[in-house]
């Protein structure tokens, strides 16, 4: 994963984003300027990029679809981009998980008033969010939820959103366009490096590599993916590639602690196969980094 998409993920995830920027020696995320990029994937299909998560924008018939909104402060800079590329209202919003830049950016939709959807779990994880305990931010909280498997809207409007278990958290939806065979995956694909692992909201390294195996089998007919922070879309087979790179990790972790070394130890000796080239584990400290994802692992195999 590249430079960039690394500081977007830094940013993403909490309070330590203001001292990142310090370091790098930019202005603070609050006091940088808002800019939105904007990258047109079809006629009716953009990704919008900066501040946080890839932000996707589908154009239907009688409205709009926003799949995840960014981080605090993004909202109407959000808006306004979405009103340079359409003038159809806002009726949907889909969040794929809960982390607060894919889903703070929605309370600032001044004016706008459109149904939320989710995964049940990422639903509960949001209400914890102590954003979403503000009364008047009690409506976008999704009313709406997804077990395993629904569609809404029908036609060349239909969309399709699938869950097949935990992962970077335990709510990780895909949402899929099937007119236009492409998917969006939020930050259960992130970006082509050792995943960001959210034990906290119930994410899982150990069944990381069976639920993205589980997504590539399961979801058909797609040619590309809109992953949560990376520059670029990516190619549906990258999936498969990131599920054997998760799995390989996990076998590594797995003979790691029957060799009985810390996962500190264990941190500092992993290298990524050469074969998956482009990959990084240049974890950020969230979540403990790389040493906390790996004696997360060891803690989850103790079980």
């Amino acid at each position: 994963m590249k430079r960039g998409v690394l500081l977007s993920l830094l940013m993403g995830i909490g309070a330590l984003s203001l001292t990142i920027a310090a370091q790098r020696g930019g202005p603070p995320p609050d006091q940088a300027p808002k800019v939105v990029q904007v990258d047109k994937i079809s006629d009716n299909l953009y990704v919008l990029k900066g501040g946080g998560g890839n932000t996707a924008v589908f154009v239907m018939a009688n409205g709009v679809t926003v799949v995840d909104t960014k981080l605090p402060g993004w909202g109407r800079p959000l808006l306004d981009k979405i009103k340079t590329v359409t003038n159809k209202p806002i009726t949907t919003i889909i969040n794929t998980h809960t982390h607060g830049d894919h889903t703070s950016g929605q309370t600032e939709f001044t004016g706008v008033t459109a149904e939320v959807v989710t995964q049940e779990n990422t639903k509960a994880n949001m209400e914890k969010l102590d954003l979403y305990k503000k009364p008047e931010n009690a409506k976008w909280l999704p009313k709406r939820t997804v077990k395993d498997k629904m569609s809404l809207f029908s036609g060349s409007d239909r969309i399709d959103l699938y869950y097949f278990g935990r992962g970077h958290t335990n709510g990780d939806a895909l949402v899929v366009f099937p007119a236009l065979r492409v998917a969006h995956a939020g930050d259960l694909f992130a970006g082509k490096q050792v995943p960001l692992v959210d034990y906290m909201n119930g994410g899982s390294g150990v069944a990381y590599p069976d639920t993205l195996s589980k997504a590539y089998n399961g979801i058909k007919n797609v040619d590309t993916i809109i992953t949560g922070h990376s520059e670029t879309p990516m190619k549906w087979n990258d999936l498969k590639e990131y599920a054997d790179f998760n799995k390989e990790f996990l076998t590594w972790v797995q003979s790691e602690q029957k060799a009985g070394k810390s996962a500190e130890r264990a941190a500092g000796e992993y290298k990524v196969p050469d074969k998956y080239k482009g990959y990084t584990a240049d974890l950020p400290p969230f979540f403990g980094g790389m040493k906390g994802y790996i004696q997360g692992i060891y803690d989850e195999l103790k079980k």
